[in-house]
């Protein structure tokens, strides 16, 4: 028996690597889930599960996310948890441009509130409503050469505060995760899939000396997500491999380390 049989999870950014960590996490534990994404073939894989269904949406368009709300209430009657991932990682620090400030922030930030606000009626009639946003560890450092996309984070780090107190009296309880570095696809990418070279890079920043599995930072959002987490609302939760214990951050850009045979300029 799972600790989320029978209740029914929308995930948005699903597609991604991390996505698909949560989605199984989620999944594995009685959940069907809905994912949403942009990437229709990162979507239709994820959705070879059993439990899982894949509705391509643009979570930037109201109009999608009003028809995506009465889909669900049409095909599932419910829906029990809220997983706020999807996200853009444009981010040219101070180069970047006034477009690139708005989409980030319209991805990142507005677009996660707006997601939640087209089914909060849903989640208030669950008994059990959760919505849990994606944050990071960038959004409590600061980083080398990236301004919007730590900034999209501490944002969101606030708005779930903002959320959880005025979503309490529904009976949603709303909290954030924020992941240290995780095997995703940039990384995954760059390495030439060399986890044992991601891993070496992220050990000096990381007490447990490597990067996180989706899995791991899936089975974090899973708990948040049951029952076990009934009085836990409002919270920002450190899923890094003590990232946040250990800091700080190096006055040079890491990224460039994860490439094979990468040096920092």
């Amino acid at each position: 028996m799972g600790t989320l049989d029978g209740r029914v999870a929308l995930v948005t950014g699903g597609a991604t690597l991390v996505g698909q960590g949560v989605v199984g996490a989620l999944a594995a534990q009685g959940c069907r889930v809905v994912v949403v994404d942009i990437d229709e073939v990162g979507g239709t894989e994820v959705a070879q599960h059993p439990s899982v269904e894949f509705r391509l949406t643009d979570i930037t368009d109201d109009g999608e996310l009003a028809a995506l709300a009465a889909d669900l209430q049409r095909d599932y009657g419910r829906l029990d948890i809220l997983v706020n991932l999807a996200c853009s990682y444009v981010d040219d620090g101070a180069a970047s441009d006034r477009a690139d400030w708005l989409n980030t922030l319209n991805v990142n930030v507005v677009s996660a509130v707006m997601v939640a606000r087209a089914v909060r009626e849903l989640l208030a009639e669950s008994g059990h409503g959760s919505i849990v946003n994606f944050t990071s560890i960038s959004s409590s450092v600061a980083q080398t050469g990236r301004w919007l996309y730590p900034a999209s984070k501490a944002a969101l780090v606030q708005i779930t505060r903002s959320m959880a107190a005025d979503f309490a009296a529904d009976g949603i309880r709303v909290n954030s995760v924020s992941p240290g570095w995780t095997w995703s696809k940039i990384m995954d990418t760059l390495s030439g899939g060399d986890l044992v070279h991601v891993d070496s890079v992220a050990a000096p920043f990381h007490l447990l000396g490597r990067v996180g599995r989706p899995e791991e930072i899936g089975a974090v959002v899973a708990f948040l997500a049951s029952d076990a987490a009934s009085v836990v609302t409002g919270a920002d939760w450190a899923a890094d491999g003590g990232y946040s214990a250990l800091g700080p951050e190096r006055n040079e850009p890491a990224i460039p380390l994860l490439a094979k045979g990468g040096v920092s300029r």
